[in-house]
């Protein structure tokens, strides 16, 4: 355990990061997720609707620095490139 104030202090402001970016990291997995098994279950249609509402979203949370830039980047490529290939 942290003896410092400023350490404790660091400590607090983590976990309340933490479990605000726990919330945002679901929903984003969700929402991949969801794109995924639009792709899989062959609807175009549903994959390019489901895409349109998640990649903004990957931007946003990537903006935020919860997940890197260059992964937001990778997910939105290749899950818009399998949904354009159906």
């Amino acid at each position: 355990m942290a003896n410092h104030k400023s350490a404790i202090k660091k400590i607090k402001q983590d976990a309340k990061r933490n479990e605000r970016n726990k919330a945002v990291r679901t929903r984003y997995r969700n929402l991949v997720k969801a794109v995924k098994l639009a792709i899989e279950s062959g609807d175009a249609e549903k994959a390019k609707e489901t895409l349109a509402a998640t990649a903004p979203y990957l931007q946003k949370v990537a903006a935020k620095g919860i997940i890197h830039k260059n992964k937001a980047a990778r997910h939105i490529s290749r899950l818009t490139k399998q949904a354009t290939a159906l």
